[in-house]
């Protein structure tokens, strides 16, 4: 059989064995059949040694001429290939939208660390810095520095959990405002957000951890009536312009004058109701105009400045301002108390 038989064969076998592909990879297979450096084609351009040299150029033409009709052939039915497997892959991956699903479960901000955001967003409103420090804390910091020596009486009422006698997990933030006066320079202006630990009991309102937001105001003529006025504005920020505050008089070793504060009621705004045991106010917060000695220890000149400090328990205007009654559903994770606040 001579080269154009064996030509004309090998086109007749490729329409035939194009019938037969399905898919890309056949199709790559035989044109490596055909076309490789093995393939069929290539070989008979191999046996052009045995043509006469006067009919070579026009039999290599010929051949150029069918192979050129091949490949044509083997592309048009690649392209024809990959779009019906294209067509077979994106109906095997469309999605029906209109397909009812369940809707997966979003994540919320705990009540928490919500109302730790608006309380921060408060006093940065009003000039404060947001200050952290240590949770370990040295005796130095936690005690001593707040007017709080070695055997002081008020010491006892800390319920402290001591590592060694000289650290303790720090039971109030207030540390952090000693290392704030230490290393600053008044006018300072801080609020102090962070865990503390005391050997307490779990109940309903008591927790061995809990956490604290204690703010500090140091600068020239600071006076009593700038504490409640900053108080005042924090009261109406988180709870409504109508909330007022209410000074009682009290004690702390780091501060002198000292007061508990009371805020109207936000059940019966000061009605008088169960949650106030109907006297129209609620015990918030502690707070008083910072104790020279306190600010004497910390390098800062009682003569020329004076300040005020107030501690808010986190935890304790949280269950105010959304009406819980126990402590302990904000840290037992329990999902159907959770979703609750998305």
């Amino acid at each position: 059989m001579g080269i154009r038989e064996d030509l004309e064969k090998i086109g007749q076998d490729l329409q035939t064995e194009l019938g037969k592909v399905a898919d890309t990879q056949a199709l790559e297979q035989l044109k490596v059949h055909l076309l490789g450096k093995k393939g069929s084609l290539t070989a008979l351009l191999r046996g052009m040694g045995s043509v006469a040299p006067e009919d070579r150029p026009k039999m290599g033409q010929i051949i150029n001429e069918r192979r050129a009709e091949m490949q044509e052939a083997l592309e048009s039915k690649m392209r024809e290939l990959s779009l019906a497997e294209k067509e077979r892959r994106l109906k095997k991956e469309a999605l029906d939208i209109t397909e009812p699903r369940d809707i997966p479960e979003i994540g919320a901000v705990h009540p928490t660390q919500a109302v730790l955001r608006e309380v921060l967003d408060c006093f940065i409103g009003l000039g404060f810095d947001v200050v952290e420090g240590p949770e370990v804390e040295l005796d130095h910091y936690n005690f001593e520095l707040l007017n709080l020596p070695k055997n002081h009486p008020a010491r006892d009422a800390q319920d402290t959990f001591y590592v060694d006698d000289n650290i303790v997990m720090r039971t109030h933030t207030s540390p952090v405002q000693a290392r704030v006066m230490l290393s600053r320079k008044p006018p300072i202006r801080i609020v102090c957000p962070g865990r503390v630990f005391r050997a307490d009991e779990i109940d309903a309102t008591h927790s061995p951890v809990f956490h604290q937001i204690e703010g500090l105001v140091i600068d020239e003529n600071v006076t009593m009536g700038d504490l409640k006025g900053t108080l005042d504005a924090f009261a109406k920020k988180l709870y409504g312009a109508d909330i007022t505050t209410r000074f009682r008089p009290s004690f702390f070793p780091f501060t002198e004058p000292s007061a508990e504060v009371d805020l109207t009621c936000f059940n019966c705004r000061g009605k008088g109701c169960r949650m106030c045991k109907g006297t129209g106010y609620i015990e918030v917060l502690g707070c008083g105009m910072v104790n020279p000695r306190v600010l004497e220890m910390c390098g800062i000149d009682p003569e020329k400045y004076s300040g005020f400090a107030f501690g808010i328990g986190l935890e304790r205007i949280t269950l105010l301002r959304y009406g819980i009654t126990d402590m302990r559903l904000l840290y037992e994770g329990d999902l159907r108390f959770l979703r609750q606040f998305r």
